[in-house]
């Protein structure tokens, strides 16, 4: 029971059921309030119409003995003198017990006789002439017997002096048995049709969620099945609806192809630099194993240029494997102008001298990140142009708006439109590169690319001015 109820549909179904049952409560209430005091004030206006034509009748003039009182069980009526003695009541009435505000009215009547009245008190009955009716009525709730039988009443009671200056009071009463009777039949029927309406809630709020959750226990059951086989190319089905579960489908497919395309991508990138690897590994391994055998033909050089560039690649591979792991840059402020002329100025064996245009005016441009990793994208920048120029290269830094440019340019072949978002993937090289290239791997786009993502930035390639490439690295100012 308790693992059923850790369940959505059970929680769904309980939840709705809880929520309809104390609504109904709450309604039935209040048509029970409702209906009872619409039938207590038919009661009253009943019993007030009684009472006024009986104190009509004695305000013309009436003997007691000659009033036309109704029949007992329908209304039994009383009058009362001002010491709350009997002088006329209706046919078969035994007695009757007033409510308490009609007795307190009694009660007042007789201590004013007594000489207790309060000082400052008015009663309305002295206002009263001989004939007068009061205007005021008292109501209340008590209990009259009819021929043996007693049963519950609502009265009404009226002041009223006789013609011959005396002073009455008027009571009478009409039953409650109609609004008892239609309280306990709205009762009954609310009690009866209460569980049945629930029950039929709770079972169509089961039936109505399970299907509803139907395609959920197919997202689940396909990517438990995805998780088993390790087979990133299938998907969830897709119901045809357009509501939350449809959505969250349509996410879950999208994110199973991230990841597919993500461990391809991984694959690959494992691929690529295995490949990567062993020619350097290959290369020095030969060159060891002759000088080995033949230390006379030991190509020293040819060993360390091999050991260089698997260093270079041994590193680019540990700053991507960062980037992907989601490494952040550190962040402080750094002074991209100073940053370029300070790199450009460092940089030896280039064979194309480095032109810097980073005055802006003589103003701090800032960005925030890494130092490091920023001079590591500048690097990889001017390596490639470089490699490509013929004659020209330039470094350019300028502000755009909330955004500070890095361009670098050179006057060689270009790139491709076609290329140029090919040429930012891992291990990627162009024909060109691959004749001219003097042992790059193919990572140093890939990385300045990542960085500057990474930097919440972007970098891009177009034609540049004199004809050759221009990257454009573009950073949010600091």
């Amino acid at each position: 029971m308790r693992r059923r109820m850790r369940s959505v549909r059970a929680r769904a179904t309980l939840a709705a059921t809880l929520v309809v049952a104390i609504a109904l409560v709450a309604a039935g209430a209040a048509v029970l309030l409702a209906l009872r005091a619409s039938l207590i004030d038919q009661a009253d206006t009943e019993a007030d119409s009684v009472a006024r034509n009986a104190a009509s009748a004695l305000s013309n003039g009436f003997a007691y003995n000659d009033l036309d009182l109704p029949d007992g069980d329908e209304n039994p009526v009383e009058v009362l003198d001002r010491k709350g003695k009997a002088v006329a009541f209706g046919e078969d009435v035994e007695g009757m017990s007033v409510a308490a505000k009609a007795s307190d009215r009694l009660n007042s009547i007789a201590n004013d006789d007594a000489g207790d009245k309060d000082e400052g008190m008015v009663d309305e009955e002295d206002a009263l002439g001989a004939g007068d009716i009061a205007d005021e009525t008292w109501y209340g709730q008590g209990t009259a017997t009819v021929e043996g039988e007693t049963s519950d009443y609502r009265f009404a009671g009226v002041d009223v002096v006789t013609k011959g200056g005396v002073p009455l009071t008027v009571y009478a009463g009409a039953p409650l048995s109609a609004e008892q009777g239609a309280v306990s039949t709205a009762l009954t029927a609310m009690l009866i049709g209460l569980p049945l309406l629930l029950v039929t809630v709770s079972g169509v709020t089961y039936v109505v969620t399970r299907r509803a959750l139907r395609p959920v226990e197919g997202i689940r059951a396909e990517m438990a099945a995805i998780t088993a086989a390790e087979d990133l190319s299938r998907r969830v089905p897709e119901p045809g609806t357009h509501d939350e579960v449809a959505r969250l489908a349509r996410t879950t497919n999208e994110t199973l192809a991230a990841l597919e395309a993500s461990v391809e991508r991984q694959r690959a990138f494992v691929a690529d630099a295995s490949h990567e690897l062993r020619s350097p590994i290959a290369s020095l391994r030969t060159q060891l194993e002759v000088g080995a055998a033949h230390p006379e033909l030991l190509d020293v050089e040819g060993a360390v240029e091999d050991t260089v560039r698997l260093q270079r690649l041994a590193a680019d591979l540990l700053l991507l494997a960062r980037l992907d792991a989601g490494e952040r840059s550190t962040d402080v402020r750094v002074d991209l102008a100073a940053l370029v002329r300070t790199e450009a100025g460092q940089r030896a064996g280039d064979r194309v001298e480095v032109s810097v245009d980073a005055d802006v005016d003589g103003n701090v441009v800032e960005v925030s990140g890494s130092r490091g990793q920023l001079a590591r994208v500048l690097g990889n920048l001017l390596d490639n142009a470089q490699r490509h120029t013929r004659s020209s290269v330039t470094v350019t830094v300028r502000r755009a708006g909330e955004w500070v440019l890095l361009e670098v340019a050179d006057d060689g072949a270009g790139v491709p439109a076609a290329e140029r978002e090919r040429v930012f993937e891992r291990f990627v090289r162009l024909d060109e590169a691959r004749t001219r290239d003097d042992g790059g791997a193919g990572l140093g786009l890939a990385i300045a690319r990542d960085v500057a993502v990474r930097h919440g930035g972007s970098l891009t390639v177009r034609e540049a001015p004199a004809g050759g490439a221009l990257f454009e690295l573009r950073l949010p100012a600091a």
